[in-house]
């Protein structure tokens, strides 16, 4: 309580250092503790008593604060480097805002009953606006802008992107959260459950592509190297990676990957990397029996057809069987032969629909019948509120974020106008020693990394819950990130060498939090920060990359538009050279992206990539009457590619319009046709009004012939 008291004095420096007392508190008091779990058991029970005794809100009053601090916004403006010292501050008030929100966010077994009662009372605070009028993510993304028009370039970014992403995560609900409310989304609309739990059956899923046939493998080497020393034939099955102790060996022989696709041999582990390492570890001395390997039985999905599908399907059987259609009509089937109903028996049995569909079907009737439908009933969720309140400003955030992402990918070039995100990272003196300048290099790249991490990580959950909100405010959403020139962007992400982004070394596990705490620091060396940690590849760069791919498939799938922007941009070779990281879900999303380019591609890049043609087959969902690895009618269906992208901003707008304009002057708006009130009504007449009062009356009342026989016409 003393600390806290000592957070409202009117001294700057004297709150610095009651705000850094706290972060100590936060972060364990490691000073007392022997062992790395003591300090993470004290951290969790030190945030929760500071959250009880309303630290939260005495640090978001304060960080309020700084953001309006003018003073230090104008001196990091003319400053020619701003370096740690801009951002003391508001790094201090972010840290502890993210412990605490990082640590009451995670649900434990032991937990007692009066934590589980203030996680959630901190997730209402959170989520809904109690002192402010907005929700804390939002004061969080206005920070973003800020710093992105060049307001406040001394905000540190770092922490604000991940404590948005922490706070995210927290108020709308992680995946585990987000599974839980569509089931019961559906249930509530009637639907029936879903087939599958798309993370427990990617979970399930092996990486690896087609076993490779021997007189194949003989052939390609042949092409490739003209002759080859003769080497007996051998079997090759999935047993082969026990003799393989590195899971990222790069296949590329020095051939240009374009050139010759079908080389390269990139899926064809068999394990992801968590199964490979388990089983190098357990690996007996003796190769094991081949009856131990098991192959998949089936496959991975059940199929789904749309709606729409089933329409085409009767429509073109019609056309040939009876010469004329039934518009919309699926259950009519006189006239056509037998194994047509059977088909249309089969696609019925695998129609799914989603609850987009239901919710665009929703929004025509509303559009349509106003008065009648009446006002449409909308839940108060915490998604919901977070919409209505980035509404106005969704562009600016959107810009802001990607702009960000732009900066921290590893292909940007350092340009002198590009925003400099490094502001919380670069020291006031910058390093004389070798050592200090490697230390100051892992540092950067740790910094971008953690930042790609957290945008990827944000977008793809506000997309994710504004879909399952209402399928208009996702879409409104990944149009302005598709304005915004995403695909590109992620696009250029990819267009590096992606093996040596997953293995990155950029962290120095001596100076991990809480080991440094309570071990004695070791001596660095450049040798030691050369050898990096011991993993084999960086968990946050692969969970990077699968949330950028898994933002490309939201924005391209179903929109034939964003799917030509794949193809003009050549994503197809970029993305194959992605297939050479072998972890399974990684896998999935690049051969989607694939697969709905496919038919776009050309018959020649299918013939030469059939290994990946096969591994789609294996590993993606099949729709029934998808023809995406054919293209027989591209000719027959041209694309107005403008026309799509405007109908679909015409619907965003109409929704966005009736929801959340509540203007009075609507043409639905009540109207007074009683007399008596409206001549009583008391009229704001301008002030110089007596002044022309008579010669207004001259004008417009007197010298105005009344033709009193034209009331006549209108009785």
């Amino acid at each position: 309580m003393r600390l806290l008291d000592g957070l409202e004095v009117v001294n700057r420096d004297k709150r610095l250092k009651a705000a850094r007392a706290v972060l100590y508190l936060a972060q364990g008091a490691f000073g007392e503790c022997d062992m790395e779990a003591d300090v993470l058991h004290w951290s969790r029970h030190n945030n929760f008593l500071l959250y009880q005794m309303g630290t939260f809100s005495a640090f978001l009053e304060l960080l309020n604060m700084e953001i309006d601090n003018s003073q230090a916004c104008s001196s990091a403006l003319r400053k020619p480097a701003i370096s740690l010292a801009d951002s003391t501050e508001l790094r201090v008030l972010l840290s502890v805002m993210y412990l605490m929100v990082e640590n009451i966010r995670v649900e434990a077994e032991a937990d007692p009953p009066e934590w589980k009662s203030s996680r959630e009372t901190f997730r209402t605070e959170l989520s809904f606006p109690v002192h402010s009028e907005e929700p804390f993510a939002l004061l969080l993304f206005t920070m973003v802008a800020k710093f992105c028009s060049g307001h406040a370039p001394h905000f540190p970014m770092k922490k604000v992107l991940l404590l948005l992403w922490k706070v995210l995560l927290f108020t709308l609900g992680g995946f585990d959260a987000l599974q839980a409310m569509k089931m019961k989304k559906r249930e509530e609309l009637g639907l029936p459950p879903l087939p599958e739990d798309s993370i427990q059956v990617m979970r399930r899923m092996r990486a690896a592509s087609p076993p490779t046939y021997t007189i194949e493998l003989l052939d390609q080497q042949s092409s490739k190297r003209g002759h080859r020393s003769r080497r007996p034939l051998v079997k090759q099955d999935s047993l082969d990676i026990y003799n393989e102790r590195d899971p990222f060996k790069n296949d590329e022989a020095g051939v240009d990957e374009e050139e010759n696709d079908d080389g390269d041999s990139g899926i064809e582990g068999e394990l992801d990397l968590m199964e490979r390492d388990a089983i190098i570890q357990a690996a007996p001395a003796q190769r094991p029996p081949i009856e131990r390997v098991s192959f998949p039985r089936g496959l991975p999905w059940a199929p789904k057809v749309r709606q729409k599908d089933i329409e085409h399907f009767l429509e073109a059987s019609r056309n040939k069987f009876i010469g004329f259609t039934l518009g919309e009509d699926t259950e009519t089937l006189v006239g056509l032969p037998r194994p047509i109903h059977e088909s249309v028996k089969t696609l019925k049995q695998h129609k799914y629909v989603s609850i987009s569909d239901v919710q665009i079907k929703n929004e025509e009737e509303l559009e349509k019948c106003p008065m009648s439908l009446g006002e449409e009933e909308v839940q108060e969720t915490p998604c919901e509120m977070l919409y209505r309140a980035m509404l106005y400003n969704l562009p600016q955030y959107m810009i802001a974020l990607l702009k960000i992402l732009l900066a921290a990918a590893p292909t940007s070039k350092a340009k002198t106008d590009s925003i400099n995100i490094l502001a919380d990272v670069l020291p006031e003196e910058m390093p004389i020693t070798v050592l200090q300048s490697m230390k100051l290099g892992v540092d950067v790249n740790r910094h971008k990394e953690i930042i790609v991490k957290s945008i990827s990580a944000s977008l793809l959950l506000l997309l994710k819950h504004f879909k399952l909100n209402h399928i208009y405010q996702f879409e409104y959403v990944s149009q302005h990130l598709v304005f915004a020139n995403c695909i590109p962007l992620i696009l250029k992400f990819f267009n590096q060498n992606i093996m040596s982004y997953i293995t990155a070394k950029n962290s120095i596990s001596v100076l991990d939090y809480p080991h440094c705490t309570v071990h004695e620091l070791p001596e660095l060396t450049a040798e030691s920060l050369e050898a990096g940690d011991n993993n084999q590849f960086c968990w946050r760069n692969l969970f990077s990359c699968i949330n950028l791919l898994r933002l490309l498939n939201k924005l391209t799938k179903w929109k034939h538009s964003r799917t030509m922007m794949l193809v003009v941009f050549k994503s197809a070779p970029i993305l194959k050279r992605a297939l050479k990281v072998k972890q399974a879900m990684m896998q999935l999303y690049v051969l989607k992206l694939l697969k709905i380019q496919t038919k776009y591609l050309g018959r020649q890049w299918r013939k030469s990539n059939m290994k990946t043609m096969s591994a789609i087959y294996q590993k993606v969902r099949h729709r029934m009457n998808d023809d995406w690895a054919y293209g027989n009618d591209i000719d027959a269906r041209p694309w107005d590619f403008q026309a799509e992208e405007c109908t679909l901003r015409a619907n965003i707008e109409a929704f966005n319009s009736r929801r959340y304009d509540k203007s009075q002057d609507s043409e639905f708006a009540p109207v007074d046709n009683c007399l008596q009130s409206v001549l009583g009504q008391r009229l704001e007449l301008p002030e110089d009004f007596h002044y022309s009062y008579e010669l207004w009356l001259e004008r417009e009342v007197f010298s105005q012939p009344i033709r009193w026989e034209e009331l006549l016409h209108y009785q």
